[in-house]
């Protein structure tokens, strides 16, 4: 049989088969067709060098939100894929069935990687996020319309996994708990599970959790005092342990405010890891604190989280999280996504939501994806300065934030066919010109071969801000 790719000489881990060693792998018509210990490269037309690096299950990011343009707090999933070794993302409520339809047809059908998504339980789904407009999609039960909710998880059946809620005092204003228990009238309505967000109360942590059912999903598992999931001894809250005896599944859900290094000592000192390693990457926080998953991935390895079991939070467990176990392990027959990793040895400093630093002697880096069968290099594969880098732009309005992420002004003309625009109905929304616009984009990305370096193991340092 003859191969359209071979990915050669890695250490190929797939958590939920359990192999961990050093294996090629070939892709034939967009799926896995072989997995062995030596497969002549003669073989596939097309052969990547992945000595000294990962191969492993294209990564999931259960909780992000990708409706770019579209809403304030989207970014683009195309741009953050291989550098994030990420092939699938999951959108965490950022449409609700008033646009969930935009959503799709404008970003999930244009995207190169995969996209699905939860379907939030607000009508207008995230509308007034930045850093200075915060207007909560729950403070107005109005728009929290469960029928309406049931009705675009059903239309658009093939690509919704859940339904979101976010619940809290910002969040949800003066609504209290009633969001949480209307979105789960219409989870239940659909057969789906419900991730339900915390901020800081009221409701508190210790109203939602009880309410949820096995399946469902506790995002931001890791939120800091108010709220935190642990006293300020460290001893984990006994509802957390009910909580993770009776089925829920705990994400991370990093964000811009939701992850708190001293909660996670805390909760990995008493035996409760996340099921789901998440990055809630968005406009406010892809410039840091998460930046992406890896980042997030690094940061519960350097707090003592084994490698193959931070994988595994980043693959089995959310496949098995949105009932899709096509995706996240790696067999023969299964969709051919994969990220091939490298644990990048130097200095390197996180930083969580509250503002204490973490430094760690290595971090998680991609070296590319492939998505369907194509391999897709991740072009800043050498540019690791972005933790070093960050700094908090906590006054800046919408426009600037999205400016210095997208660009400013005008999209520059794109060479090609589609340069001629839309003139004289020369190009018309949905022709092959039209679609061409991203292959004429894809087709200038310069090939980049891996680099790879062998993984070392290394010890992290927990630092503190000093207190005012």
């Amino acid at each position: 049989m003859q191969f359209d790719l071979l990915i050669k000489g890695g250490r190929l881990i797939d958590p939920a088969s359990g192999l961990d060693a050093q294996r090629d792998l070939a892709i034939a018509d967009g799926r896995i067709a072989a997995i062995d210990t030596e497969i002549p490269f003669e073989r596939a037309a097309r052969v990547i060098d992945a000595t000294g690096s990962i191969v492993a299950p294209g990564l999931i990011d259960l909780h992000s939100h990708v409706y770019w343009g579209g809403t304030s707090l989207g970014v683009d999933a195309d741009r953050l894929a291989a550098k994030s070794g990420t092939t699938t993302f999951i959108d965490a409520g950022s449409a609700g069935a008033g646009n969930f339809l935009g959503f799709r047809r404008h970003v999930i059908e244009r995207s190169k990687v995969r996209i699905l998504a939860y379907v939030n339980i607000s009508f207008a789904g995230i509308f007034g996020f930045s850093q200075t407009v915060a207007v909560g999609e729950c403070s107005d039960l109005r728009l929290c319309e469960p029928r309406e909710t049931v009705a675009a998880a059903r239309e658009h059946a093939d690509v919704v996994v859940g339904i979101k809620v976010r619940s809290g005092r910002h969040a949800g204003g003066t609504s209290g708990i009633a969001p949480v228990d209307l979105a789960l009238e219409a989870a239940d309505k659909a057969g789906l599970p419900l991730m339900a967000h915390i901020d800081e109360p009221p409701p508190g942590r210790s109203e939602v959790l009880p309410r949820l059912r096995k399946g469902d999903i506790l995002t931001h598992c890791f939120w800091p005092f108010p709220n935190a999931p642990v006293f300020a001894s460290g001893a984990v809250r006994p509802d957390m342990r009910l909580a993770r005896e009776r089925g829920v599944i705990f994400d991370i859900g990093h964000g811009m405010g939701s992850f708190d290094f001293e909660v996670a000592k805390a909760m990995l000192g008493e035996g409760l890891a996340p099921d789901v390693i998440s990055s809630d990457v968005h406009l406010y926080c892809v410039d840091g604190p998460a930046f992406d998953i890896l980042v997030c991935m690094s940061k519960l390895l350097a707090l003592g989280m084994p490698l193959v079991e931070v994988l595994r939070a980043a693959t089995q467990r959310p496949g098995e999280a949105i009932a899709r176990p096509d995706l996240g392990r790696l067999a023969v027959g299964a969709v051919g996504d994969i990220a091939v990793l490298r644990l990048r040895p130097g200095r390197f400093t996180f930083v969580d939501s509250v503002g204490a630093s973490l430094v760690a002697e290595q971090r998680l880096v991609s070296d590319g994806i492939v998505v369907g069968g194509s391999w897709w290099p991740n072009e800043a594969v050498d540019d690791l300065g972005e933790t070093e880098r960050f700094e908090a732009h906590a006054h800046d309005t919408h426009v600037e934030v999205a400016s210095r992420h997208f660009g400013r002004g005008r999209s520059p003309p794109l060479r090609g066919r589609c340069r001629r625009r839309r003139q004289r109905g020369s190009v018309r929304p949905g022709s092959s010109s039209c679609n061409g616009w991203r292959l004429a984009l894809d087709a200038r990305r310069p090939p980049l071969a891996c680099r790879p370096s062998p993984p070392q193991r290394g010890r992290a340092q927990l630092h503190r801000p000093a207190a005012p």
